[in-house]
Parts: structure tokens; C-alpha cells; sequence
């Protein structure tokens, strides 16, 4: 039987209705306020004093009357922020750091408020995945949710959406009101160590993905950061390296992704990454902070810099920056007493200090932070049973089912012994590391329920959630279940002839600041998961990595599952699709690579050697826009897993394509049936073709559709007319071109089913695709 997805729970946290089409619309049309309803009646009475307390007015005017009441320096207060935790974890300690008043432990950050206007502090906490804790003896314990990959895997908008509203509860609970969650950096570089954070190689996916994460979060009257922005693709010398790419490949790949979770999420903050963009860093470099992101989107609320990421004050105030993060991270306090000694010799105009406050305020007003006030600490009212349920239906839908021989899975109930080998899979599952690192709420009061294998620092600690997938199995089979830790290979392979079935965890742990070196699973695993394959061909490889791997045993093994990070109920979620409690119904967010030789770059660019005041170069003009499968299909090269790849224990037909000029876009309908015996979700990709493009071919449109056996349902999505278009740097607008598209129905990027032509005549849209 087939669980069905906890509707009421998710139903609970989301506010809003999100429906399942808005993939299928242009992005501009999914916005909705970021004020979650009741918002407005959590304040009955407006004190004469304070006019901006007044919800009727909206956020933009409330803003202008707060502005009217304060002076420079409280306007200037806004732009610079302390971290907020012992650094004793750092290899290095913080210079000039000192912890600052109240600051909430363990915490990413704090921006002192201002009592007599009824300002709030800003209370930052990391990240994506939920309510994250600094490196401790006793960090806080939270829920986890799978790992940003993960979400995207599911290609399920509502998911993401209630999962960001759950974290965002936490986060609200645990007394924060920012939360640096909304991570979307395209896959350029598989081996980079966060793309587990991020939302895979496409940007529409990416974008509607990550966009309704924000959201979700913002409903809960926290401020989301979309991140980091922009073209931060690896962590070797992500402090200062200088990614060069020419504009109309800048708009028309990552810049996408961010405009289109900008236009699903409206975010209240943006955080500007590291590294620098053609020769200047992120966090003070005019193109992307003034004039795409403030200029053409419309971006209402504040730039906030990654933490150590500010290096000049009239620079980079001019060039768009509006608050300092994590003081003492970088070398000097750029916005404090300089941002002031700036503003009075006139470096800095005073009309761009006030617009600084203005946007820290409004990204504040807009989510309902001002009337729906954290009070501290309330994580005794956290419904730890509720969340697991959420993040655990984003785990299983993320699950990607890659290889599958018949009879294997889901596990035959007469299987009598199952042998579970690897990746500590008695006792949890793994989380990726670095500043997203939650800490199970069921764990031991250190967070680790394995001992930490990366004790040097940062990254680490490399840590497991504490639910256990031998222990899940075991409650739903009559077999006996064992484990084995595998580092052992003659012994694993000596248990593995005895077992019906065998388990084999695969694991790769990937973190902030340090990129794996290359796509093999480490420490020997690859030799392991052959001897056991070659010893029982019901062998099934569960993995669980920050991004793709190669697989040089693929033919060998029976199954293969993509886990990615589960989560801290992923033992549940993994245990369910394996027995079939949960039909899988991931679909992959990121091309997986038969080899690095395939890549745009084979060699890393960079050299970790380097130190901090070196100017290390990469290329991104290599690919440009063409990022992963279109990478794939520009080149010809047949990669090991092709984007949108994703194998169910049943089986789809997809059938009757029709398109048409629609607008300015195009609009496709197309229906899908299960033909098979059980229930199960199948994710329809409409893939489009122009000439002139980057690569062949784009992804135009998705949608997941739940099919009970036999059931068939008629699909309508609308391509957004900028991923037909061309952008044209001299007008600064998108231009399509006339002629025959073609649109293709597919269920991966390398799986079309079925294609029509569409004739398009010629359209300009201005800078915002309209």
C-alpha cells in the first residue's frame, strides 16, 4: 500500500493556498503578499506616536513614517551586524570580536534594534535546512529538513512550501525573526561542497523551487535571505575568486534563477556572496547589487553580505550594499563609525543612508515582523510529531529511484534476512555540513549520535540525524535485519552471500568551505559496494551525497537509490520506499556525469592553496548559460544519470501534446496515466527548443501529478515567454525571435515522448520579461 502524503499537517503550516499549476505559470504571476493572514488584527489599536505601527497603510508607508521619526545614526544602526556565538570552533579566533548584547547562543547573528520606535532586533540564524546551531557542547536541537537538493528533487512546489513554513516556525519559536535560509546557486561545479544547499542545475526549477522555500518561511513573520548572490559555484577560494561571464549568459542562467524565486517569494533580504563577479566582489559590485537586482527587478528589500564578505565602506555602500553581517568576519567594521565619518564628508550621500534603513525596514514590515514580535525562546511549543511528518514527506519525495531490477523492490515481504552495510544506517543518516547544520531535536545533548569523524574545525562536525533506517526496517518486515559497517569488504561480502537482500548505505560528506575532490564515493566505498554486489545480486546501493557521484558499479548492482541528505526523519522516509510503504517519485535536479571529463572543467579552477589576498581566476564563459544538461546536449556527451531522471514502482503514459502561441509565451496541454498497479506521483517536463539558444533545448515547464492505478489526468501548463527569449544586453530586455519552436514532452531531459511545433512571431519584452 501507498502512504499518502500528510495533508492536514502540511495543510496546517502553509498559509495560502499554493497550487500545484504555478510551475506552469510565469513566475510574475504566483506573487501573493508576504503578510500571513492575521497579520493585520495582531494590532487593534495604533498609539498616536507611532503612525507605522498602523497594518492598513502597507508596508511601503509604514516604512516612510518610521523614516520620518528617526535620526542618521539610527538609520545607520540598521546597516551593521554582530555575530553572535563562541567562535571557539574557529582554527582561527575572530580578531576584534567580542559577543555582543543580546545575542542569542550559538546563532548566526544580531542587528541591535531601536526600543523608543518599537524596532525590533534583527535575530539571524542560520539556515536552509532549518534552525541551525553553531559548532558546541550543546548546540541547539532542532528539526532538519532533507537538504536543498533534496527539496528540489521532489519537484514539488507545495513541499518546499511547507517545509520553508516549517523551519520558519521553528525558527520564530527559537526567537529568531531572520532566518538565511533560501540558497539557490545553479550546479555549474559538481564537486562544489554546498551544492547540497542549493536547488540544482536549471533555473526554472531552482527558482519556483526555492522561491515558494522563501515564502513559506516568510509566512511565519521571518525574514528569508535568497542566496548567495551571485555565481557562487565552488568553495576553493570562494573568498576571492573572480568568476568571469558575459551578460547575456549571466541573465539567462543563474540571474534567472534568482529573478524567479525573487518574483515566487518576494524575499525581505538578499545576501551578496563572496567571491568576486568580472572583478568585483559580489558585495559591492554595481551590476548586480544596483542595477539588476535593485534596478530591473524591483527588489524592495536589503542586500546583507555574507559573513566576512564586505571589504570597503563607500564602495560598497554606493554599489548597493545596505547592512554589514557577522562583525568581526571581515577586516574591518566598514559600516560602523566609517559608514558614518562617510555619510558626513559626503562619500556616502545621506538620500543613500536613509535608503539603506529603508529597505532593512521594510524587508522587516513586510513579513509582519514588527506586529507579530518574537518574545525569545518558546521551543516548548514546537510540535516536533507535526514537523517530522513534514520533513519527512519531503524526503520521500526526493528519493530517486535510479536502477531497479525486477522483483528487488519494493522488498519482497518473504525476504527472511536483510543485511544493512555502511554509513552508520543502525543508528541515522547523514546531514551536510558547515553554517546550515541543524541539529536533530532527538539527539544527545552534543547533537552527535556517531562520533565525529571531522574534528579539525569548520565543516564539521560531520554529523547524523538520529533516525536509524535499520530500525525503521525492522518495524516494517518480519526479516531478521542486521548491519554491518562495512570496512570490513571479505567480511561484508561473506555476509552478503548468506542475506536475501542487501542494503549497501553509500556515503559522501560534502560542506561549506572545501569541495570533495572529485565524484568517487571516498574511503573505499566503491570497492566495498563491488565485493558485495559480486557476492549477492540483490544488491541495494542507498546513497547519500551532497550532489552526483559516479558509480563504476552500477551494472553490478541490483538497485540504486539517491537519498541525497534525508533529514531527521530520513531513516522513516528511506525504510518507507524501500518496502514499498512509499512509492518514489524524485526526479533529479542536477545531471549526474558518467566522469569530471565531461564537465566544462575537468581541472577545479583555483587552487586552495591560495590565501586570501591572492585573485584567482575562473572561466564561466566556458558553458555561459548552457549549465548541466544543457552542458550535456550542446556537447553530445551521454551522461551516467540525465537531469529529470527518475524511475517509480509504477508506470506513466504520457500522451496527446498540444501547444500553441499563447501571449507572449507559449501554452501545452498533455495527459498522464498510471497504466500501472500501484499508486504513484510522475513528474511531466515540457522542454523547449529555439534557435540561437545557449543549448538545444530549456526546460519550459513541470508538473507533478498524482495518479491513483489506472487513473489518467489532462495537464495545461504556460511557458514564461523568457525562456523562449534571447537577453539583448544593448536594449537590456529579452527578445524572442520569430520562427518554429518546438515543444517536447519528456520525463527527463533525455527522455521525450512526444513533440509539436508552435510558430512564434517576433516579441520584445522589457527588463522584467513582460
Amino acid at each position: 500500500m501507498i502512504a499518502s502524503r500528510p495533508k492536514a499537517i502540511l495543510a496546517r503550516l502553509l498559509v495560502g493556498s499554493v497550487a500545484m499549476g504555478v510551475v506552469a505559470v510565469s513566475p510574475a504571476a504566483a506573487q501573493t503578499t508576504n503578510n500571513a493572514p492575521g497579520a493585520a488584527a495582531a494590532r487593534t489599536e495604533v498609539p498616536k506616536a507611532r503612525p507605522w505601527m498602523n497594518t492598513a497603510i502597507g508596508a511601503d508607508a509604514r516604512v516612510e513614517l518610521l523614516l520620518q521619526a528617526m535620526t542618521l545614526d539610527e538609520k545607520l544602526q540598521l546597516t551593521f551586524g554582530y555575530f553572535a556565538t563562541n567562535a571557539d570552533w574557529l582554527k582561527t579566533p575572530i580578531k576584534n570580536w567580542v559577543y555582543p548584547k543580546d545575542g542569542l547562543p550559538a546563532s548566526a547573528g544580531i542587528v541591535p534594534g531601536i526600543p523608543r520606535l518599537g524596532i525590533p532586533n534583527q535575530w539571524q540564524t542560520d539556515a536552509g535546512v532549518g534552525v541551525a546551531s553553531q559548532r558546541g557542547p550543546t548546540p541547539r536541537l532542532r528539526t532538519s529538513l532533507p537538504s536543498g537538493i533534496a527539496t528540489a528533487a521532489t519537484w514539488n512546489p507545495e513541499l518546499a512550501q511547507a517545509g520553508g513554513a516549517m523551519i520558519g516556525r521553528e525558527a520564530f519559536l527559537s526567537g529568531f525573526n531572520v532566518q538565511l535560509a533560501g540558497g539557490m546557486n545553479l550546479t555549474r561545479e559538481p564537486r562544489n561542497g554546498r551544492n547540497f544547499e542549493y536547488g540544482g542545475e536549471d533555473p526554472l526549477l531552482a527558482g519556483i523551487i526555492t522561491g515558494h522555500e522563501i515564502k513559506g518561511i516568510q509566512s511565519q513573520h521571518v525574514v528569508s535571505t535568497m542566496k548567495h548572490y551571485a555565481f557562487n559555484g565552488q568553495e576553493t577560494n570562494r573568498n576571492n575568486i573572480d568568476h568571469k561571464i558575459g551578460e547575456q549568459a549571466a541573465r539567462q542562467s543563474d540571474l534567472l534563477a534568482f529573478e524567479i524565486a525573487n518574483e515566487v517569494g518576494q524575499p525581505g533580504s538578499v545576501m551578496c556572496s563572496y567571491n568576486r563577479v568580472n572583478g568585483h566582489y559580489a558585495c559591492e559590485n554595481d551590476w548586480l547589487l544596483n542595477t539588476v537586482l535593485k534596478r530591473d527587478w524591483g527588489f524592495k528589500g536589503y542586500v546583507m553580505s555574507d559573513w566576512g564578505a564586505t571589504h570597503s565602506t563607500s564602495e560598497a555602500a554606493n554599489a548597493g550594499l545596505d547592512q554589514q553581517s557577522g562583525w568581526a568576519f571581515d577586516r574591518s567594521a566598514y559600516f560602523a563609525d566609517a559608514l558614518r565619518e562617510a555619510v558626513n564628508n559626503g562619500h556616502v550621500s545621506e538620500a543613500r543612508a536613509t535608503d539603506m534603513a529603508r529597505r532593512v525596514l521594510w524587508g522587516m514590515v513586510s513579513v509582519g515582523a514588527f506586529d507579530t514580535v518574537v518574545t525569545g525562546d518558546q521551543a516548548t511549543k514546537i510540535d516536533y510529531a507535526a514537523h517530522a511528518a513534514v520533513t519527512r514527506a519531503d524526503a520521500e519525495e526526493g528519493i530517486v529511484l535510479l536502477k531497479t531490477t525486477a522483483g528487488l523492490l519494493p522488498i519482497a515481504k518473504t525476504a527472511k534476512s536483510i543485511l544493512l552495510i555502511g554509513a552508520h544506517a543502525d543508528v541515522g543518516v547523514l546531514s551536510g555540513g558547515g553554517s546550515s547544520q541543524v541539529y536533530s531535536h532527538n539527539a544527545p545533548t552534543n547533537g552527535l549520535v556517531v562520533p565525529d569523524a571531522f574534528p579539525s574545525g569548520f565543516p564539521g562536525p560531520k554529523t547524523y540525524h538520529a533516525s536509524s533506517p535499520m530500525k525503521a526496517l525492522q518495524a516494517r518486515t518480519g526479516a531478521s535485519v542486521t548491519y554491518l559497517d562495512g570496512k570490513d569488504v571479505k567480511a561484508a561480502a561473506a555476509a552478503a552471500r548468506k542475506a536475501d537482500v542487501v542494503v549497501v548505505f553509500g556515503e559522501q560528506w560534502t560542506g561549506e568551505s572545501i569541495d570533495v575532490p572529485d565524484l568517487n564515493l571516498p574511503d573505499g566505498q566503491n570497492a566495498l559496494i563491488d565485493a558485495v554486489a559480486r557476492a549477492n545480486k540483490k544488491t541495494v546501493v542507498v546513497l547519500e551525497t551532497g550532489g552526483p557521484v559516479v558509480m563504476p558499479w552500477l551494472g553490478k548492482v541490483g538497485a540504486v537509490l539517491e537519498a541525497w541528505y534525508p533529514g531527521t526523519a530520513g531513516g522513516e522516509a528511506i525504510a518507507r520506499v524501500l518496502t514499498g510503504e512509499v512509492n518514489p517519485s524524485g526526479h533529479l535536479p542536477a545531471t549526474f556525469p558518467a566522469s569530471l571529463a565531461q564537465t566544462p572543467r575537468p581541472v577545479l579552477e583555483g587552487d586552495p592553496k591560495l590565501d586570501r589576498d591572492s585573485h584567482p581566476m575562473g572561466n564561466y564563459d566556458i558553458e555561459g548559460a548552457a549549465v548541466g544538461y544543457k552542458w550535456f546536449d550542446k556537447t553530445g556527451a551521454k551522461p551516467l544519470f540525465p537531469f529529470g531522471y527518475g524511475l517509480s514502482y509504477t508506470s506513466f503514459a504520457m500522451s496527446g501534446l498540444t501547444a500553441a502561441a499563447d501571449g507572449k509565451g507559449i501554452k501545452a496541454g498533455f495527459a498522464v496515466k498510471n497504466t500501472g498497479a500501484v499508486q504513484g506521483k510522475a513528474v511531466a517536463q515540457v522542454y523547449v527548443s529555439g534557435a540561437g539558444w545557449e543549448a538545444p533545448k530549456r526546460l519550459g515547464a513541470f508538473r507533478k501529478v498524482d495518479l491513483a492505478p489506472g487513473t489518467e489526468q489532462t495537464v495545461s501548463v504556460t511557458i514564461d515567454p523568457r525562456l523562449l527569449a534571447t537577453f539583448d544586453v544593448a536594449s537590456g530586455g529579452w527578445r524572442i525571435a520569430a520562427g518554429e519552436y518546438s515543444v517536447m514532452l519528456a520525463t527527463s531531459a533525455a527522455d521525450v515522448v512526444q513533440t509539436v511545433k508552435v510558430q512564434i512571431a517576433a516579441q520584445t519584452l522589457d527588463r522584467t520579461g513582460k
